[in-house]
């Protein structure tokens, strides 16, 4: 199907906790469309209270792609969210002049705005040793390894949490002796519609007390009782993520659940960081204080499409 020129996507981000849900949904509903999601753990069904889900009253207020899609036992990796993130882009365009995009996973906001770019293949020899050893030795030996061996990429990537993410960063460099950033060749990809692209943030201390915040709420939630029954699943790369690996460290006794908490929170206070360091190299971001919602509001009402907001 094309799409009409008119046609765009409205791309909201920024990083955890800054309140992209709220907006997001808000902004649906002035203009009568759907959310797809950019978040590369809301996917999963058995994944809720870890992962800051939108609740179910707001699931109900505004239809939401790729939230609740798969379940932890199906892989998802960027080039499916790509897939699934278009076509439901072209059904949205069927009624609606705008869609909605929403999220933080800096990688999937990429490929939906730009595409992704081919990766070498890794000859299978490579690919068992890597895992084999990660198997062994875990995390950590993964991220020194990358870091020695890749330092550009590892300087910079928002995944050093994702074992799936790293691992295939060392296989590239195993393979070819090449960062895996020299395959990404910069092309961007023509989208048969526009992008309009929204940064949210906040002041540093207000982002850290709103991420602590949620962390306690997450707790009160019984994030603990969540993450013990996904045990079974906790080698799956779904659950290789910030505010489970802290859980299951926990569960293990390996951490006093006050510890476990405040790991939660460095952990996650270390990713925002990340996400502002990856967003601000996007100069196409029109970037707005998440307080100032009328101000956002006016700035997007000036410059969508008048009939993106016809009922």
């Amino acid at each position: 199907m094309k799409h009409s020129s008119s046609d765009t996507v409205l791309v909201i981000l920024g990083p955890t906790a800054v309140g992209k849900t709220d907006i997001a949904i808000d902004l649906a509903q002035q203009l009568h469309t759907s959310i797809i999601s950019a978040d590369s753990r809301q996917c999963y069904q058995e994944m809720n209270i870890g992962t800051a889900k939108p609740s179910e009253k707001e699931l109900h207020l505004v239809k939401h792609y790729f939230i609740n899609s798969h379940s932890v036992r199906n892989e998802v990796n960027v080039g499916e969210f790509e897939r699934i993130a278009l076509q439901a882009a072209a059904e949205i365009f069927r009624e609606r002049r705008c869609a909605i995009l929403c999220g933080g996973t800096g990688l999937y906001l990429k490929a939906f705005c730009e595409g992704i770019d081919s990766m070498p293949e890794i000859p299978d020899h490579i690919r068992n040793a890597v895992r084999e050893h990660y198997k062994k030795l875990g995390l950590t030996w993964l991220q020194q390894e990358l870091e020695r061996k890749d330092p550009d990429f590892f300087s910079i990537t928002q995944e050093r949490e994702n074992p799936q993410r790293m691992m295939r960063a060392l296989e590239v460099v195993e393979a070819t002796g090449r960062s895996v950033l020299l395959f990404r060749t910069g092309k961007k990809q023509e989208r048969p519609f526009s992008l309009l692209k929204i940064g949210l943030s906040l002041p540093r201390d207000l982002l850290r007390e709103r991420i602590d915040q949620r962390v306690d709420a997450m707790m009160a939630a019984s994030l603990v009782e969540e993450v013990g029954a996904l045990l079974p699943y906790r080698h799956l790369n779904a659950l290789q993520t910030v505010g489970y690996k802290e859980i299951f460290a926990y569960l293990d006794g390996h951490l006093s659940l006050e510890d476990a908490t405040e790991a939660i929170k460095t952990n996650t206070h270390r990713y925002a960081k990340r996400q502002m360091t990856w967003f601000r190299k996007d100069k196409d971001i029109h970037w707005f204080d998440a307080r100032e919602e009328e101000q956002l509001f006016s700035f997007i009402r000036k410059t969508l499409p008048s009939d993106a907001f016809t009922s």
